[in-house]
């Protein structure tokens, strides 16, 4: 995983809710932080579950950033100093996202970046597919089925304990109260 490319990458860290995405970010960024690297961390403003600029694992792991509306503002916080940059939540970001992930690659500089591969749909969210073709570096993680107990690569939202309509709007911010861990073959969307 820690391959030596020339200064400037993608990282991306993927798979489903509760696989922990958030979690291995942190891990990656506080390995980092031995180096005396200048990180700077970002996650979108809509995630505030946990903590209003941290970013955050659902087991309560933290890594101080900034919270952010636009992912242009990602701009305005990095210097010539900068050695990597980590980004949660990316999933929720507009597609601006993926030409500010090569640019900063291709100043030299790691970019890591943490979110959803998939929708609660099961279908390809947001900027991820661009940024898993572009990524030189691709984990993908999964969790537990809450139904079986198998490995779970699709994330299932409940509305009152019950799968929800594929209608439904495509972002809804929640952790356990409103999403679960599925496998291909418990992942169910209401008919």
């Amino acid at each position: 995983m820690y391959q030596q490319y020339q200064t400037g990458w993608i990282e991306v860290i993927t798979g489903p809710m509760f696989a922990g995405k958030s979690e291995e970010l942190i891990r990656r960024v506080n390995t980092l932080t031995y180096s005396k690297k200048k990180i700077i961390a970002f996650k979108p403003k809509i995630d505030d579950r946990y903590d209003k600029s941290a970013i955050s694992s659902h087991s309560g792991l933290k890594y101080q950033g900034y919270a952010i509306s636009d992912c242009n503002e990602i701009l305005d916080y990095i210097d010539k100093d900068t050695n990597v940059v980590a980004i949660d939540e990316v999933q929720f970001f507009s597609n601006d996202i993926i030409k500010i992930c090569e640019d900063l690659a291709n100043k030299g500089i790691r970019v890591i970046v943490a979110g959803l591969d998939l929708d609660f749909r099961g279908l390809p969210f947001g900027p991820m597919p661009e940024l898993l073709a572009r990524a030189e570096i691709v984990t993908k993680l999964t969790a537990i089925c809450t139904v079986c107990g198998m490995a779970a690569t699709r994330t299932q939202r409940l509305i009152d304990g019950e799968p929800a309509s594929a209608s439904s709007p495509t972002i809804l911010v929640g952790a356990k109260e409103s999403y679960e861990a599925r496998c291909r073959h418990h992942h169910k969307l209401k008919k």
